[in-house]
């Protein structure tokens, strides 16, 4: 994944985590159980979280290594997409089954978070 795609990618998930999240604060607080609520902020909050992370790898230096800055990139994309995603889905719909996604998102992350630790390592060594 390129760069710019990167790029592309960070402004959409970070437009839509706004968007939802004013959505969540606006028109579903009132509206979703407590629990629920919260399970909806933290879909949001990793969105967020991740959005940033896929703006460091657009900033990253070129002397860091690029292939697993790209695969950092696409598992950061799919870990908002599983994780928030699922998050969102589970607390306007109440169905519990769809947790179940949740941490395979997660592990997009860490996937994503270990691949930019080792293109620091790799890139260490040159």
């Amino acid at each position: 994944m390129q760069k710019k795609s990167l790029l592309l990618i960070a402004a959409v998930s970070g437009f839509l985590a706004v968007v939802l999240g004013a959505f969540g604060a606006h028109g579903l607080k009132s509206q979703l159980e407590p629990a629920l609520y919260l399970v909806y902020q933290t879909g949001v909050e990793y969105q967020f979280y991740h959005t940033l992370a896929l703006l460091f790898l657009v900033l990253t230096p070129q002397w860091v290594e690029e292939k697993p800055l790209r695969w950092a990139g696409v598992a950061f994309s799919l870990g908002i997409l599983l994780f928030s995603g699922s998050l969102y889905l589970l607390a306007i719909t109440g169905i519990r089954s769809l947790g179940a996604i949740t941490p395979i998102g997660g592990v997009a992350f860490l996937v994503g978070w270990g691949l930019l630790a080792y293109a620091a390592i790799v890139s260490n060594r040159r």
